[in-house]
């Protein structure tokens, strides 16, 4: 394989960092998901770019910990009550009465051992599927995500697109306006700095929003063409038809007492219907593309690690106290589990490095 320097297809690292977040959304095991963020943490920090997105992983970091934070918080809050026989109380707070008509709910109250796990347990699992997409905003271009979305899906990507590149964009803008604040000898301390930096930041954010949504407008984007009244029905039709067959097909397969037919093949022809469909409605978009992102082997072998992590989570990882362990023990961990989990790490061997960006002098 070629180890020329070049962006990978931001699909790769989406569909990567997807399995990672579909195996994270099974588990409930401290040590696995730490070993996700571990996992994606060193392919961000090995194979990301000098590009503004690229520097917004701190960002979501932070925000996993504050997730982490408030679901212990709130597990705190309202998870009085009740003990079970072999609870840990760590400390007993005083318990605030509610009215008769909030019947199950406990403000404060004694705090146990195996409630507080529990929250640490459920708040790093949200916080590990909200860091792999920050990877993924992280090491992918999200410009040329939208480019390679389906026509079909344009104005929808277009909103999706926008809405990822938030946080980026606040990093970008942190980063510019501290830069300037030092280059005027600013001296403040941490308290006012903040304050002083917080109202240029969200006008610098704001500015840029503006900026791209009028840009964008110019060039027509979320702009569809037209098609015949019997077009439109039958792409209404086949989308229809297939939300009702995947959504039948799950609920077969959830309901184990449900006919046989109602699961895989009611499933399988929704999943066909809405592809039709979705191929349909790709036909009355009318847009260009300047040089279309291609696939190479390595942006496919980046994708099929992620997809191995989640599916290999989800389909051989069975052991129950692998998956969830319970809060009265030590979480355990196995060799089939620790082997899916590293494979996420492949990329960082795989995928060529991230193309410098060129500082005009």
């Amino acid at each position: 394989m070629s180890r020329t320097a070049r962006e990978l297809h931001p699909g790769a690292w989406w569909i990567w960092a997807l399995g990672l977040a579909a195996a994270a959304s099974v588990l409930t095991n401290p040590w696995l998901l730490l070993l996700e963020i571990a996992v994606a943490g060193y392919v961000v920090a090995v194979r990301r770019s000098d590009q503004p997105w690229s520097r917004s992983f701190r960002l979501y970091l932070l925000l996993g910990l504050v997730i982490v934070v408030v679901r212990v918080g709130f597990r705190i809050l309202v998870g009085g009550g009740a003990l079970d026989p072999g609870d840990t109380v760590l400390f007993d707070l005083p318990s605030i009465p509610l009215p008769h008509w909030v019947l199950g709910i406990h403000l404060l109250g004694p705090v146990s051992a195996a409630s507080l796990l529990a929250g640490l347990y459920d708040g790093l699992r949200l916080a590990t599927i909200v860091i792999c997409v920050g990877a993924a905003n992280a090491l992918a271009n999200p410009k040329r995500l939208l480019k390679s979305l389906p026509p079909a899906l344009y104005e929808i990507g277009t909103t999706l697109v926008i809405a990822v590149s938030v946080l980026p964009q606040l990093a970008e803008s942190v980063q510019r306006v501290r830069r300037a604040r030092e280059l005027r000898g600013s001296t403040d301390r941490r308290i006012g700095r903040l304050r002083r930096i917080v109202v240029p930041v969200l006008e610098d954010a704001l500015e840029r929003s503006l900026a791209l949504a009028a840009g964008m407008d110019a060039r027509g984007y979320g702009r569809s063409g037209s098609a015949p009244r019997r077009q439109r029905m039958l792409t209404g039709a086949l989308l229809l038809g297939g939300l009702i067959g995947v959504g039948a097909g799950s609920y077969g397969l959830l309901d184990q007492a449900a006919p046989r037919w109602m699961s895989t093949p009611m499933l399988v022809l929704g999943v066909l219907l809405a592809v039709g469909g979705l191929w349909s409605a790709g036909r009355r978009v009318r847009r260009t593309r300047y040089r279309a992102d291609r696939w190479h082997t390595e942006d496919v072998c980046v994708a099929a690690t992620g997809l191995c992590v989640g599916l290999g989570t989800i389909l051989f990882v069975t052991d129950p106290l692998v998956r969830a362990p319970d809060v009265y023990g030590a979480p355990q961990v196995s060799a089939l589990a620790l082997l899916v989990t590293m494979v996420g790490l492949l990329p960082a061997v795989i995928a060529p490095p991230a193309r410098a960006v060129e500082v005009a002098a």
